[in-house]
C-alpha cells in the first residue's frame, strides 16, 4: 500500500519552466559564454544548479559554482509574485490526498529555502511532512539519498512509496531507491524519456495520481496473494 508521495517541484507541483530558462540565459549572457538553445537547457532542469551548467557550457565545476551564484542572484530578481504558478489541478489533488491520511513529501533540486517559501506561498505548508532539498543532501537526484533522507525520517519503506516526477532524473532517483515511481508529461521531459528511465506509469495530468495510486496498491495486493 502507498503511504507516502515523494513529488518533484520544478515542473510537477509548479510551472517554473519559462522562470528557470530566462535565468538560465541571463546567468550565462552575464559570464560571457555562448548562449545554447532551450532544449540543452531545458533538460538540465531537476539537476543541481552547478552540474546543470557544468553540463551545459562544458566547464569545470568550480566555474559552475559560480553560475549558480549568478543564477540565485537573478532568480530572486526574476521570481516576482505571480511569476510561477501551481499546474492545474495540483493544489486541490494535494490538499485532497492529504485529507484522506497520505504523507506527502517534495525531494528537490531546488534549495530547502526555496521550496519552503514557494509552499508557503501556495498556502500548501500543512500538507507536506517532509521537504529535502539539494542543499540538504552530499548526493541530489538522480542518487537515491532524497528518497532515502525521507523515507528514514518518516520511518517508512521504500516499497511504500511513490516518486511523482517529470523527469528522467526523478524516475531513476526513485528506481534506486526501491520506490515506486509516476512520471508527468506536462513538465520538463518527454513521455519517451520517461518512459526509457523506467517509470511504472506516466499520467498528463496531475489529477490522475489517486487513481495511479489506488491500481498500484491493488496490485500490490494482488501479487502477494
Amino acid at each position: 500500500m502507498i503511504k507516502t508521495l515523494i513529488l518533484d517541484f520544478d515542473g510537477t507541483i509548479a510551472d517554473t519552466r519559462s522562470v528557470i530558462l530566462k535565468t538560465m540565459h541571463q546567468t550565462i549572457a552575464e559570464y560571457g559564454m555562448p548562449q545554447p538553445d532551450d532544449y540543452t537547457c531545458a533538460a538540465t532542469i531537476g539537476l543541481p544548479l552547478d552540474e546543470a551548467f557544468v553540463r551545459m557550457l562544458g566547464i569545470n565545476r568550480d566555474e559552475g559554482l559560480r553560475c549558480a551564484g549568478i543564477y540565485r542572484r537573478l532568480f530572486e530578481v526574476n521570481n516576482s509574485e505571480g511569476a510561477v504558478t501551481m499546474f492545474p489541478n495540483v493544489a486541490d489533488t494535494i490538499r485532497r490526498m492529504h485529507a484522506q491520511g497520505l504523507t506527502i513529501t517534495i525531494a528537490s533540486s531546488r534549495g530547502h529555502h526555496s521550496l519552503s517559501d514557494f509552499v508557503s506561498r501556495f498556502g500548501l505548508s500543512s500538507c507536506f511532512s517532509a521537504i529535502v532539498g539539494a542543499d540538504d543532501v552530499d548526493n541530489a537526484k538522480p542518487d537515491p539519498e532524497p528518497v532515502n533522507r525521507i523515507l528514514t525520517q518518516l520511518g517508512r519503506d521504500a516499497d511504500t512509496a511513490m516518486v511523482v516526477g517529470d523527469t528522467a532524473f526523478d524516475i531513476t532517483m526513485g528506481r534506486r531507491a526501491g520506490a515506486h515511481t509516476c512520471g508527468v508529461t506536462y513538465g520538463n521531459g518527454t513521455l519517451r524519456e520517461l518512459e526509457q528511465s523506467g517509470a511504472e506509469c506516466v499520467i498528463d495530468d496531475f489529477s490522475a495520481l489517486p487513481d495511479v495510486i489506488s491500481r498500484t496498491a491493488a496490485k500490490q495486493v494482488s501479487d502477494a496473494q
